[in-house]
């Protein structure tokens, strides 16, 4: 989708929390391109209004969904809310002939969601984006599943204070506060990863949308305490070789549990529908 040669692109934001923050900042000071920010909608209303109010006005804050997607301006809907975000507002965005930017990429591990929001998207003549988020090698990952992709692993190590808040490892009776040495809290699929830690491996669901399959990529979550940031190793097997690809990231600074290069990666994602000129797949 891309704008007319005389209007921007018009996007509205779903999710008002620390990436929408992000992200609503870098359209208003013009790092994204030319595109025009027109709603803000968050399930908690104080939260869009606190950040209308910190953008410095300008930008209308939705009293309800409906409102964007009555808006013919609004040409792009990003979500930035959570994965029941996702499954709650995903068809009707699409269906109403917008596209729909997606940064909680977990929820579509769900096959039947999948499926109904690839239909609502044929039929509204729009499409689903989906950033690279906070890895690095999606580009290498798709170009590969072209010819075959033998064996896929991603290693994810986090500061603990970063997964402490997990139910899943809260059901388990899985304490961190006291960790000393690197520990292992997760091994399994991506599609058991993104549902057990539904905020923190999202990219498992990029790279197994990219070409590895929710199935035939291998998760290792780790809480290592001698990490400040987060760092996500894949390893990349198949016909067209091998490929290791490790990125160091930089927590947000409003949000230790937000990568700062997801957020940085739906700006560009935003940048490239209203560039000439794109680099990568």
């Amino acid at each position: 989708m891309s704008p007319s040669p005389t209007s921007p692109l018009g996007v509205s934001l779903l999710g008002c929390g620390e990436i929408g923050r992000i992200l609503a900042r870098a359209v208003r000071e013009g790092r994204a391109g030319r595109v025009q920010l027109r709603y803000l909608f968050d399930r908690d209303p104080g939260r869009s209004r606190r950040l209308a109010e910190e953008l410095g006005g300008g930008v209308r804050v939705a009293g309800s969904f409906s409102e964007i997607l009555s808006d013919p301006e609004t040409r792009v809907v990003v979500e930035a809310a959570s994965q029941a975000a996702v499954a709650e507002y995903g068809e009707e965005v699409l269906r109403s002939g917008k596209d729909l930017m997606v940064m909680s990429v977990g929820a579509l591990a769900d096959e039947d969601l999948l499926r109904r929001l690839r239909e609502a998207a044929a039929r509204g003549g729009s499409r689903i984006h989906i950033p690279s988020g906070s890895v690095l090698g999606v580009d290498g990952v798709k170009a590969a599943g072209l010819v075959g992709i033998r064996e896929a692993q991603l290693t994810t190590r986090k500061p603990p204070a970063a997964l402490a808040y997990s139910p899943y490892l809260k059901e388990r009776g899985v304490d961190l506060s006291h960790l000393k040495e690197p520990k292992v809290v997760f091994e399994g699929t991506a599609r058991e990863a993104v549902r057990a830690f539904p905020e923190s491996v999202n990219i498992a669901a990029t790279l197994a949308l990219a070409g590895v399959g929710f199935d035939g990529l291998r998760v290792r979550i780790i809480a290592d305490p001698t990490l400040d940031r987060n760092v996500h190793e894949l390893r990349v097997r198949g016909e067209a070789g091998e490929m290791v690809t490790v990125a160091r990231n930089v927590p947000s600074p409003g949000n230790p549990r937000t990568s700062y290069l997801a957020a940085l990666s739906a700006i560009m994602r935003l940048r490239d529908l209203v560039e000439t000129l794109l680099v990568g797949t």
